[in-house]
């Protein structure tokens, strides 16, 4: 296909227009099939025409994409094997980010743009618990207090508790057994180094879509090989940044090329046991983002795992082996054979159980957007290195980035934490004792009047409120009877 991004070879070459690529795809086989080599293989041919590219590396070995390969042998062999004319070894430039900030940038949203939605999937929580959390971002917003980090999220979550019965009436009620779980739930994902996720500076979007001095896309690589431990982070936090990028970006249509390629690896994570409404948003954004030139591309084992609703609109496919052990499996099997425009020369079936390391299925979207029917081709190998960069090569990397210092120092701005714990402190602030005359009220330092006793003299709004001359009588008496009869 001309003009298209190489990708595979059969007898002839097969590649993805870069006007189509915006319309989705998926990567699928079992492990050790050769799903991380195609993924680096698409990462560097978006690269290379300028497009920038978001991925996560979940296994810790794309990192060796910034350096041109040459030193595999096994990428030389297939070089040689398909006849590849023209193939050089280079390397594309690379952005490391880290949500630990440990491997590379820090990357960091906010407890308000994440919202209660996203964030009610990343406490697995109920729908009952999930009704505090939508009281809470309400009452943040009535009071205009920033909800930017988890002390943040738990000040105000101490907030509802305490004032459950004044906010019953305006907001409903907030049970206290919801709002301990909540705790519970955020004490555990900050075991874990949730905590680091939230805060600021946020995430800039525009700095993941940027180009290098040659005009090639910036592959960013988020480092993924701890957080993919924590599944509901990892798919939390991908599942934002792609709504993000749908509510941010604006409308382009189907330009030339995509603005941004997004490779969501590991895709199961993402759909398993994900509620309706959860669902129904990511088919929202994947069926809508297209128009906002961002194209989505899934890379796990089995169709089986991406809803029907969603793997209807990958329309260039990659399926490597499976294996048809269990009747689940051979189910998989069925299900990716069906999801590929019949060949009437190939048993697509019986195929995809045959493929060696390294060999697909293939079916692409050609330039009246139908797809191909499917082949069976060989993926060609990645110009850059397979494999990981040293740990000391990293480092310098990072700190050579233009980006580098920008989210390396977090910021804590006043927000809802600070604001709470000023009413606290004023609420439980004893009364003044022992304060100097000086700094009293002119009434409260007034000398005592002739025939004044000396309670009176401290305290006279107590006795002017009695309002009638027989109640202050009353209290001289009682008065004189205390200080030995003094008037």
């Amino acid at each position: 296909m001309k003009d298209s991004l190489l990708l595979a070879k059969s007898d002839h070459e097969i590649g993805i227009l870069p006007r189509m690529a915006n319309r989705h795809g998926l990567v699928a086989g079992a492990t050790g099939t050769g799903k991380t080599v195609t993924l680096q293989r698409l990462a560097e041919s978006f690269s290379r025409i300028g497009v920038p590219v978001f991925l996560a590396d979940v296994k810790g070995d794309l990192s060796g994409i910034c350096r041109g390969g040459g030193s595999n042998p096994k990428v030389a062999e297939r070089v040689a094997a398909l006849g590849l004319k023209g193939f050089s070894y280079a390397p594309v430039p690379v952005t490391f980010w880290d949500i630990l900030g440990e491997q590379g940038h820090p990357v960091r949203t906010t407890i308000s743009d994440m919202g209660p939605l996203l964030l009610a999937r990343l406490l697995n929580l109920n729908e009952t618990q999930e009704g505090v959390l939508s009281i809470l971002f309400r009452v943040a917003d009535d009071n205009g207090w920033l909800l930017l980090d988890l002390k943040d999220f738990k000040a105000l979550l101490q907030y509802l508790s305490e004032q459950a019965g004044e906010l019953r009436a305006q907001y409903g009620t907030v049970s206290p057994a919801s709002v301990g779980t909540i705790q519970r739930r955020l004490l555990m994902l900050e075991d874990q180094g949730v905590a680091r996720l939230f805060g600021e500076p946020a995430l800039v979007l525009a700095d993941l879509m940027q180009t290098d001095e040659q005009g090639q896309g910036m592959v960013n690589i988020l480092a993924a090989d701890k957080i993919i431990h924590t599944p509901a982070l990892y798919s939390t936090f991908l599942l934002w940044l792609l709504s993000e990028l749908f509510e941010q970006l604006p409308e382009v249509g189907d330009p030339d090329k995509p603005r941004l390629v997004f490779f969501f690896d590991e895709a199961h994570l993402l759909f398993d046991e994900a509620p309706k409404v959860l669902l129904d948003k990511i088919e929202q954004v994947v069926r809508l983002i297209r128009s906002k030139g961002v194209g989505v591309y899934f890379v796990t084992q089995s169709p089986l795992d991406i809803p029907d609703s969603v793997l209807g609109q990958l329309g260039n496919r990659v399926q490597h082996a499976l294996r048809a052990f269990t009747p689940r499996d051979q189910k998989a099997v069925r299900s990716a054979a069906q999801t590929f425009r019949a060949n009437p020369a190939l048993d697509t079936e019986r195929a995809i159980t045959e493929l060696g390391v390294g060999e697909a299925l293939v079916s692409v979207l050609d330039a009246e957007g139908k797809p191909t029917v499917v082949e069976r081709a060989l993926i060609l190998p990645p110009g850059t290195q397979i494999g990981p960069l040293a740990p000391a090569e990293r480092a310098t990397l990072i700190r050579g980035s233009v980006l580098y210092g920008t989210y390396e120092r977090e910021v804590d701005r006043e927000s809802a934490y600070e604001i709470l714990q000023q009413r606290a402190e004023q609420t439980l602030a004893p009364p003044a004792r022992g304060v100097p005359a000086g700094d009293r009220p002119a009434a409260e330092r007034a000398p005592a009047r002739r025939g004044q006793s000396p309670l009176e003299a401290v305290a006279p709004s107590a006795l002017r409120s009695l309002g009638t001359q027989v109640g202050r009588q009353i209290v001289r008496g009682v008065l004189g009877s205390i200080f030995g009869g003094r008037r």
